[in-house]
């Protein structure tokens, strides 16, 4: 039995990939920036905050992350709508994707301010600095930069994870590889082409974000 294999049968299909690399693409993005931005404000409420906000922010790390992706995609594409809240699939991604990142996120930064030295905090209340001063200035950057190599493991992992939200008719990158081997019933072609981009992505996003954080979070 020969097999033969017709890749030019998925490249021809390229409209399709470029709009599943695009999506794929912009929730990372949004799920990174966001995500990014409620790990660190969890993670403070979680170490620094007042007890009103320990409680609640605990809660919310514990349910995201002892339950699968798919079912709070699920909940909150098809069980919102119950309550009365309808959003559409790539809305429903975005706030699943940031919520997920974000309870990981938090988890992965307090690791990191928990090992800023106590010091290191005293003296720059000494220098009469506000709290937010000895947060932004003192605290977050070294621990950002001890956890960096774990956030972009997670933030990589998201961005796998995004894969799912075909499940609800988002057309990224998946999705566009299923709907094209339902065309041309070339499954095995399409999903190693659907691979050989998941993997460039994957390897150009892990070199941004060592290139970035550096730069641009808490310097050299």
């Amino acid at each position: 039995m020969r097999i033969e294999f017709d890749f030019m049968a998925v490249l021809s299909q390229w409209p399709l990939l470029a709009t599943g690399v695009a999506w794929t693409l912009a929730l990372t993005a949004v799920a990174t920036v966001v995500g990014m931005a409620v790990g660190i404000a969890c993670a403070w409420a979680r170490s620094q905050g007042p007890a009103a906000l320990r409680w609640p922010v605990a809660a919310y790390v514990e349910l995201v992350r002892n339950t699968p992706f798919i079912v709070q995609l699920f909940f909150i594409f098809f069980g919102l709508p119950a309550a009365g809240l309808k959003l559409s699939p790539e809305a429903a991604s975005f706030i699943a994707m940031v919520m997920n990142l974000g309870a990981y996120s938090t988890e992965i930064v307090r690791a990191g301010i928990q090992a800023t030295p106590r010091g290191q905090i005293e003296a720059a209340v000494s220098l009469a600095l506000s709290r937010v001063q000895v947060f932004t200035r003192v605290v977050l950057p070294p621990a950002l930069k001890k956890v960096w190599p774990a956030m972009v493991s997670q933030i990589v992992i998201v961005m796998l994870g995004s894969a799912v939200c075909s499940q609800i008719s988002v057309q990224d990158l998946s999705y566009a590889a299923n709907l094209i081997q339902s065309r041309n019933f070339r499954a095995f072609e399409s999903f190693i082409v659907a691979t050989g981009i998941y993997l460039v992505l994957l390897i150009a996003l892990r070199r941004l974000l060592h290139w970035v954080g550096p730069r641009f979070l808490f310097g050299r």
